[in-house]
């Protein structure tokens, strides 16, 4: 995704312009996530993947727990828009899994 470019001209050489500075979120601990596992089939022409949403944190570290669930469930995924998505009804495994890495306060959701 490109990043949002901002054009400025002026005589003065010695101008600099306020760019707003970014944000990097700080990660809460994992026994202080909620994190909640569903089952989504929406848009995705009757496929079934298991959605982990709520995770408080950086970008990076949804990235790491994305990889780690996809590794240990052995199928694809991806993790964009805050949200890791795992190819498939992993649900149950999922939620064991984040329990086990210290995510105590995951919970089922949806059907």
């Amino acid at each position: 995704m490109a990043k949002n470019r901002i054009n400025f001209y002026s005589t003065n050489p010695d101008w600099q312009p306020d760019l707003p500075e970014e944000e990097t979120a700080e990660t809460l601990d994992p026994a202080e996530q909620k994190l909640y596992v569903m089952i989504d089939r929406k848009k995705r022409r009757g496929k079934e993947v298991t959605l982990i949403t709520g995770f408080v944190g950086a970008e990076d570290d949804l990235k790491d727990l994305g990889k780690f669930l996809k590794s240990k469930c052995g199928v694809g995924g991806s993790v964009k828009d805050g949200e890791v998505l795992i190819q498939g009804n992993h649900r149950d495994k999922i939620v064991e899994l984040l329990k086990n890495k210290g995510y105590t306060k995951t919970k089922k959701s949806g059907g």
